[in-house]
């Protein structure tokens, strides 16, 4: 009888783990309204298998993630990826006994998640970070990718379209990180400018993170065109020949990066560092990563009347004149190294400085010692030319492709 029963009793618990399966890709949460955001990401990373509810239908998708939740959920996704040949079996002490430490040292084994960050223990119910998560993602990819890598050593010193890239400002260890985050979509940016480094994430927030790194996880570090962006801006300090028919021909921006260009009036000088470029043929569809930094609604009717591009220039203005004010910079240069204030606002939502648009004497005596700031020139698309010279007899042509 029991040799009868043990297939019978076998087919049924099958049978039970099928049903329970479909029932789980299927599941809808009571907390989970039809009209949420992030509904559709929800139920797809639940159906995979990567979350689960809470067994009473709810989802608690407001709910933040835990450093123990996210490395387990990040190891459900990363699957398919092979495992070092160490492998890890006791990435941290704190974990013995943890329900997490299996996916964790999984984790860990396959490059996302470095021991060296956590010396004082991984403490897993801690809630996860953006800034952690964009650095264990980012680690996963390099990991499984030598093309990431490369990516990872050419954004070092690149600009991030942030608010926190300018104000406090970004660590040149951290920037890589968060490039390739960001250039690759896993991440993005808030409505207010922020990447909100240490900001926590939801349950939801995270689904749909999962699925995109899912996606990432497929395909080339060449195949996405911010990351591309970014990797130029690192090492050409400019975008120009990506996002438009503009070229600097034989000569490069990274040439003047860093070079000074005394004022002919002998007002003061300026140190040039990189310059940006914003494709607005297209208004609805802007060619940059950038393009949310520098332009909007009101530069629309401007743009949108005159086959211009806007072209975005860092520099560092260093008074010298007692009384040194936007007129002395205007009138000492006559190339490309002068611009016009972004007079949009953003200046203001992402804290970046321009140049001043009244009391500009007050402003400059406050910076003695020099000012970074960004300034806009706008070059016609009809008859593009211009010229960059430097001090040092460096240069830097603009030109049609």
């Amino acid at each position: 009888m029991k040799k009868i029963m043990l297939p019978i009793m076998s087919a049924v618990l099958g049978m039970s783990v099928l049903l329970s399966s479909q029932a789980s890709a299927a599941t809808t949460f009571k907390d989970v309204q039809a009209n949420h955001w992030a509904k559709s990401a929800i139920e797809s990373a639940v159906s995979k298998g990567y979350f689960k509810g809470y067994g009473n239908g709810l989802f608690k998708p407001n709910a933040s993630v835990t450093r123990a939740e996210f490395a387990s959920l990040i190891s459900r996704v990363a699957k398919a990826l092979p495992l070092s040949e160490a492998g890890a079996t006791d990435s941290f002490k704190d974990l013995e006994g943890h329900w997490s430490k299996a996916e964790v040292d999984r984790a860990v084994s396959l490059g996302f998640i470095q021991t060296k960050d956590y010396p004082n223990g991984f403490k897993p119910n801690t809630p996860i970070t953006r800034e952690e998560m964009a650095k264990w993602m980012s680690s996963g990819l390099m990991a499984s990718s030598d093309e990431y890598k490369k990516a990872f050593v050419e954004t070092k010193e690149t600009l991030l379209p942030v608010k926190e890239a300018f104000k406090p400002g970004i660590a040149q260890a951290k920037l890589p990180y968060l490039a390739i985050a960001m250039g690759t979509n896993l991440m993005n940016g808030f409505p207010d400018g922020t990447f909100g480094m240490e900001k926590t994430t939801t349950r939801a927030e995270s689904s749909a993170i999962l699925l995109r790194l899912e996606g990432v996880l497929k395909k080339d570090a060449t195949s996405f065109d911010d990351l591309n962006e970014l990797r130029m801006v690192g090492i050409k300090k400019t975008n120009l020949e990506l996002v438009s028919s503009l070229t600097t021909g034989k000569t490069s921006i990274a040439d003047i990066s860093g070079k000074r260009k005394t004022f002919r009036n002998g007002a003061g000088s300026l140190v040039f560092q990189r310059l940006l470029a914003v494709n607005v043929s297209d208004w609805n569809k802007k060619k940059s990563i950038y393009a949310p930094l520098f332009v909007n609604e009101l530069d629309k009717s401007f743009l949108n009347s005159r086959n211009v591009i806007p072209l975005f220039s860092e520099i560092t203005i260093y008074p010298k004149a007692t009384d040194f004010s936007v007129a002395h910079y205007m009138n000492g240069v006559m190339d490309m190294t002068g611009g016009f204030r972004i007079d949009n606002g953003l200046d203001e939502k992402f804290g970046y400085q321009t140049l001043p648009n009244i009391e500009s004497a007050q402003y400059f005596a406050k910076h003695k010692s020099g000012v970074k700031m960004w300034v806009v020139n706008y070059i016609s698309l009809n008859k593009a030319s211009g010229q960059f010279n430097m001090d040092d007899g460096s240069f830097a042509f603009i030109l049609m492709k």
